[in-house]
């Protein structure tokens, strides 16, 4: 069955993460199914910030097993410093060195999303700038204690302990987060999905 009881479009979520979830759930979004892509997300050879989380998005997307009613959405988040991709930190050795060097600097957060329907894709990408305190030793100590470095981008999350550490964003602070909500819902629109009545 590829269709929600009520005759729409059903929507799958192609990600695994909460604050996905909680945000599209702000626009009165909630997803029929969730199916987090299993995808190689090392980037390739000299791969800049921006194309690579465009790149992301798009094979998360293709992805996600899916019905041709269904609507799939997926998205990536890059922490960018320059040229550099910030991943997921494997250790608090590698998050502790993000930190460090994005410490009273400014850096972008790009976000990508991605909406399949059938061969249709529909794609946005959202370009933040973010400026990060200079970060004393207790406070860098402070937030890694914290454990909330785990599994993010760049090795912090804006809306969590290191939100304190973040005084400046220039954009989307939704995206920052990991959806752009405002994007995310013309590229819905755009695939023919609408929200239950």
């Amino acid at each position: 069955m590829t269709a929600a009881s009520d005759g729409r479009a059903r929507l799958i979520l192609g990600s695994g993460s909460p604050r996905r979830l909680e945000l599209l759930a702000q626009i009165g979004v909630v997803p029929d199914d969730i199916r987090p892509p299993d995808i190689d997300e090392t980037p390739l050879k000299a791969e800049l910030p921006r194309p690579y989380c465009i790149r992301m998005a798009h094979q998360k997307a293709l992805a996600v097993p899916a019905g041709d009613e269904d609507v799939v959405l997926a998205a990536d988040t890059t922490v960018a410093l320059g040229r550099r991709i910030l991943g997921k930190p494997a250790d608090e050795a590698q998050a502790r060195e993000f930190l460090l060097a994005m410490s009273g600097r400014r850096h972008s957060v790009i976000t990508a999303v991605s909406v399949r329907r059938a061969d249709a894709l529909w794609q946005r990408d959202v370009l933040t700038k973010v400026r990060m305190k200079r970060l004393s030793e207790a406070e860098l100590n402070a937030y890694l204690v914290t454990g909330d470095w785990q599994g993010k981008a760049g090795g912090y999350a804006i809306q969590g302990p290191a939100g304190a550490l973040i005084p400046w964003i220039s954009g989307s602070f939704t995206a920052v987060v990991g959806l752009p909500l405002a994007e995310t819902a013309v590229l819905l629109t755009a695939a023919g999905w609408r929200a239950q009545a």
